[in-house]
């Protein structure tokens, strides 16, 4: 998955691509039959500081991107893949599916770096935890997994060498800490080279790796896996340091950048809103090009880079990374290409979205209301352009993907519905000529509640409820206070039970015509609004039945001193959360 540096925030635990990419290799178990054609001989060659990877004694520079499509459709992707001058792709894992990938990649000139999944892997850590100085199950099944498919695939064209894992070192502090994190990555890369000795015994014509997440792992593989040929790590901000770190650490081993490009959303500054600062599409193009450029800055160690990620899907960011979303070519897409040597003189450049602003974006757009997106957006052949805003919720729900909301284009001004759920989104406007590329702006915007009309009889007055959750780690503690203190990005949340109430004191008997409920993802399917003079004898004056979490807005006549909502039946299997409890008078 991708990658990374030890001081990522809490934002970087989103949805891990590398399981994506699993599903998208296919989790199959029925053996596919071997390949007939003959295989590649693999090395690594030379000495310290002047090695080279060879192929069939040919000098091989691995010029890659790591791969996203479903392996059916290789066949039909890898030609352009091949056309941008990439010769190396790099996957995550290798099952009974993957034999179109690897026979796609052989008939366009292609080879693949071919993963392996170890748990916990992609950095955060993906498919649960594993002790490695313990479970002797776990590794035997992947002591006899990985040899069953290496010598199913070896003998394929496609193959250029084979890689153990990705990211555990780092993913391994999600699991454990203190002196035993410590002997868990001693333990795990002891494994890893476990790994290695058996995949060499069945096929001594590949190479074979492990990637991790930052160059600090690499002490652990100098000191427990002698038997790799040759060291990987993902890296995208940090990637111009690698070099560097090799140098200081004494290493006697090659390496190849398994992950880079632009920096992440975990390695950026946070914008007004609170969340990623996301990168204009030329910053990222550049970020390409100035990967590649540090890698080729390190020749006879650095044998290599796949960059990433020749995706044609909504990333876990929204639409971060992916060179190809939908199949339409970005301005990095380019980059790549003339990095890699490929041919772009006969090539329809894509537009460039330059400048983005939205209009209210930190004070906030009502929910359901109309968004405001100024643009400004150049094509190199003045090709004529089309528009449409998207939004993605992936700050609010952990979905990182695109929503497409009705466009309106009045020059560079665009407008466009606004979601229904309050949070920070993020807006992005999609720029397409009608050649077949794209580019895209980003910037968020906060959703707010309509305002009722009215006086809020609720704000800041005291609120009880019947439970609440105070562990830190989920953003909490979400005390009752939080729903009536008018600040949207703040909330109330219960226990995961059913029934959950919370209740506000007015102070006096009042009179009110209308409540507004601003629901996190955690909403109430079910629930009554209730009024009381006392605390203790209650009224239903309204009941809800089909609530699907976005801003209730309910007019309804009450009089009490107290109001509250019961909950009666979850939305989720969470609890009930809300941001906002308004009583209107």
């Amino acid at each position: 998955m991708r990658a990374h540096v030890i001081r990522r925030t809490a934002r970087r635990g989103l949805a891990p691509l590398a399981v994506a990419a699993l599903v998208a290799a296919g989790l199959a178990v029925v053996q596919a039959p071997a390949a007939q054609a003959a295989g590649s001989v693999v090395k690594v060659t030379g000495s310290q500081g002047n090695w080279q990877l060879t192929v069939d004694g040919a000098p091989y520079t691995v010029k890659g991107l790591t791969w996203g499509p479903q392996p059916s459709q290789a066949a039909a992707d890898l030609p352009d893949v091949a056309r941008m001058g990439v010769n190396t792709i790099r996957t995550w894992g290798t099952d009974a599916s993957s034999a179109p990938l690897f026979d796609a990649a052989a008939a366009n000139g292609i080879k693949v770096i071919a993963g392996f999944w170890l748990q916990p892997g992609g950095g955060p850590g993906s498919g649960g935890c594993v002790d490695y100085l313990t479970d002797t199950t776990y590794k035997n099944n992947m002591l006899a997994e990985f040899p069953k498919w290496v010598n199913t695939y070896k003998d394929n064209p496609g193959v250029l060498m084979w890689d153990v894992g990705n990211e555990s070192v780092l993913g391994l502090q999600n699991c454990y800490s203190g002196d035993q994190l410590e002997q868990e990555r001693n333990a795990y890369t002891s494994f890893v080279n476990d790994l290695s000795k058996a995949v060499h015994a069945a096929d001594p014509n590949h190479p074979v790796t492990s990637t991790d997440a930052w160059t600090g792992a690499w002490p652990y593989y100098k000191r427990n896996t002698p038997d790799l040929d040759l060291l990987a790590v993902n890296s995208y901000k940090d990637v111009c340091n690698v070099k560097s770190a090799w140098e200081s650490g004494g290493y006697d081993k090659p390496y190849i950048i398994t992950e880079g490009g632009p920096a992440g959303s975990w390695e950026v500054p946070n914008d007004v809103n609170g969340v990623a600062d996301e990168p204009t599409d030329q910053q990222k193009a550049d970020g390409y090009t100035n990967a590649w450029n540090c890698v080729a800055g390190h020749p006879g160690v650095a044998l290599g880079a796949t960059l990433f990620h020749y995706g044609n899907e909504d990333d876990f960011g929204g639409i971060w990374f992916n060179l190809v979303p939908d199949g339409l070519k970005r301005p990095s897409y380019y980059a790549v290409k003339r990095a890699y040597g490929g041919n772009t003189s006969g090539d329809n450049q894509p537009p460039l979205v330059t400048d983005m602003t939205v209009d209210n974006a930190t004070s906030g757009v009502p929910a359901g209301g109309t968004v405001t997106i100024t643009t400004s957006t150049s094509d190199p052949e003045n090709d004529p352009i089309a528009y449409q805003v998207l939004f993605s919720s992936i700050y609010i729900d952990n979905n990182g993907s695109l929503t497409p909301a009705a466009t309106t284009q009045n020059g560079g001004t665009l407008t466009a519905k606004a979601p229904e759920k309050v949070g920070v989104y993020e807006a992005y406007v999609r720029a397409t000529d009608n050649h077949g590329n794209v580019s895209y702006g980003s910037k968020s915007v906060r959703i707010v509640p309509p305002k009722p009309n009215g006086t809020n009889v609720a704000l800041n007055k005291p609120a009880t409820a019947s439970t609440y959750q105070t562990d830190p780690t989920g953003g909490c503690p979400c005390t009752p206070s939080n729903a009536v203190d008018g600040n949207a990005g703040t909330r109330w949340a219960s226990d995961w039970s059913d029934p959950q109430w919370i209740q506000v004191d007015l102070g006096a008997t009042t009179a009110f015509h209308h409540v507004q409920l601003s629901w996190e993802s955690a909403y109430a399917k079910a629930y009554d609004i209730q009024t009381s003079d006392d605390g203790q004898n209650w009224t239903t004056v309204k009941s809800v039945t089909d609530g699907n979490g976005d801003i209730d807005d309910l007019d309804v006549s009450g009089t009490g001193r107290y109001v509250r909502l019961t909950g009666t039946q979850r939305g989720t299997a969470y609890g009930y959360s809300l941001y906002e409890f308004g009583v209107y008078n």
